[in-house]
């Protein structure tokens, strides 16, 4: 309920920049930790940079996503071979 008055009152850009400026400044210091590159080759990296990353947790959403789905599919009671062999004392890992 705060979370909303706090909205209601302020700009929520202006409220959230000090976080989201960290986030991006993140792939800044990653692409070019000690600020030798040109600025506009900095730029172009981080924002590769970014993409690579919320291409990552695109990619682990729509994994978990399928997973879930096919752990719905499966009948009840029954279970993978990975299942299996932990259940039987066989995994091998």
């Amino acid at each position: 309920m705060g979370a909303y008055a706090l909205h209601a009152k302020y700009d929520s850009r202006e409220l959230t920049a000090p976080a989201r400026n960290r986030f991006l400044a993140r792939f800044l210091d990653e692409v070019d930790p000690d600020r030798t590159l040109p600025e506009p080759e900095r730029l172009r990296r981080a924002r590769q940079a970014l993409r690579a990353y919320m291409t990552r947790l695109a990619l682990r959403s729509a994994q978990s996503r399928q997973a879930r789905a096919a752990r719905r599919r499966r009948p009840e009671g029954s279970r993978t071979a990975t299942e299996s062999r932990r259940v039987e004392g066989c995994d091998d890992e």
